[in-house]
């Protein structure tokens, strides 16, 4: 049934990961109404766009890791980490 797309553990993970930090947002959401702030960006943003800005900032992250050849991929994962929590505190 999926044999279209080579579906791996870690590809399986990936997007099981996702689909739980959109449930888990949206939950926050509804539990605790979001209320903008002004980071260093000085625009207003709330979770869900700090969550895209941290999503779309790693795959930048992972894409320039992998072109420049900097070494295994978790340590990528690592400073997406660092990355995200950077954003959700001061953005």
């Amino acid at each position: 049934m999926l044999d279209w797309m080579a579906w791996t553990w870690p590809t399986a993970v990936f997007f099981l990961i996702i689909a739980v930090l959109l449930i888990t947002f949206t939950a926050l959401a509804i539990k605790f109404p979001e209320v903008p702030r002004k980071g260093i960006l000085r625009i207003e943003t709330t979770r869900g766009d700090r969550l895209f800005i941290t999503l779309l900032g790693s795959a930048f992250i992972n894409l320039l890791w992998l072109a420049a050849g900097l070494g295994p991929q978790p340590y990528a994962l690592i400073l997406c980490l660092v990355y995200a929590a950077a954003v959700f505190r001061w953005v």
